[in-house]
């Protein structure tokens, strides 16, 4: 991902992960570094300023990385590195109690933005992530109405974060 801010990769980079915040973006370093996660490089750019044309050549892509969470659980899962897969956990608060309830108003609302980097690039598999709530709907909606357009089939699962080990009930 020359010219992007991406950092470039030594030999057997197979991941792009784009994440917003340097702490994390640093996290994201370090975790590739120490082997824990795909190795890959990350960009610090909004994911509205990313184009199609950067993202070719690597095999998975992490939207809103933040610490790596989506390639570390597909590791555990015993998805490989390199089978192609692209990932994204939408910022939650335009629809969550956690931001203003801005809905689709809100700029933090990157659906958008990510279904056009899907739509352009047509990556195999896709993989998300939201909280569940009512206020939620209308989102879910989208997106599945989005990818149904571009012939993906999509289904949503709700699960309690306790199920996987946290300490609260917060559906996902």
């Amino acid at each position: 991902a020359g010219g992007n801010g991406a950092e470039s990769g030594e030999g057997g980079v197979t991941a792009y992960y784009n994440e917003i915040d340097p702490f994390a973006a640093q996290w994201l370093r370090e975790l590739i570094r120490e082997g824990h996660i795909a190795p890959g490089d990350v960009d610090e750019r909004s994911i509205e300023d990313v184009r199609p044309d950067e993202l070719a050549g690597y095999t998975q892509c992490h939207f809103f990385a933040g610490i790596g969470v989506w390639s570390l659980a597909l590791r555990r899962a015993g998805w490989p590195d390199d089978r192609p897969v692209w990932t994204g956990s939408c910022p939650c608060q335009p629809f969550s109690a956690a931001g203003k309830g801005n809905g689709f108003d809100d700029e933090r609302h990157l659906w958008p933005s990510f279904q056009w980097l899907i739509q352009q690039r047509r990556p195999p598999k896709v993989l998300g992530e939201q909280v569940a709530a009512k206020r939620t709907d209308p989102w879910f909606d989208l997106v599945q109405a989005d990818l149904a357009q571009e012939n993906y089939s999509a289904g949503m699962v709700v699960f309690p974060a306790c199920g996987i080990g946290a300490p609260h009930q917060r559906q996902r």
